[in-house]
């Protein structure tokens, strides 16, 4: 086994890691920017409630599932990671560079693990961060369906 083709093999992965990382990083930025800019404008425009509640519901929801969708593809590719350190040092050389983070065969324990989507939206890390704020845009719909 070339250990330069490891070390190449492992930057790649890393760098799509990072790159993954960087997205959700980024994402998030990009929600609190435009939260706060749309609720200041609607506010200030004295904009109904309902317009409110529906803007919110509907902005966390479209970047709390972008959020999630990089947190898993980003968990992906460091089970790649793992596999292709110990497939690679035990002379494996299956799969060389495959980008594929849904290549199960590219997983150590496979059967163990659970890419469900689901369980990185409600993640400790996104549910508190994109939680509060559905909820309350929730909070907000049902308080004008009912009022009405």
């Amino acid at each position: 086994m070339n250990d330069k083709i490891l070390h190449k093999e492992i930057d790649v992965i890393q760098s799509c890691i990072q790159r993954m990382a960087d997205c959700s990083f980024k994402l998030k930025g990009w929600y609190i920017s435009l939260i706060t800019i749309a609720l200041t404008l609607l506010i200030g425009q004295e904009c109904k409630l309902s317009i409110i509640g529906l803007f919110m519901f509907s902005i966390t929801t479209v970047f709390w599932g972008l959020d999630s969708f990089f947190l898993k593809t980003e968990t992906l590719y460091r089970w790649k990671y793992d596999w292709v350190i110990d497939a690679r040092l035990n002379g494996n050389m299956e799969n060389l560079y495959d980008l594929n983070p849904m290549n199960r065969k590219m997983w150590k324990e496979a059967d163990k693990k659970n890419p469900c989507i689901i369980k990185y939206v409600l993640s400790k890390t996104l549910l508190p961060f994109y939680g509060i704020i559905w909820l309350i845009s929730v909070a907000i719909i049902i308080y004008i369906v009912l009022k009405y």
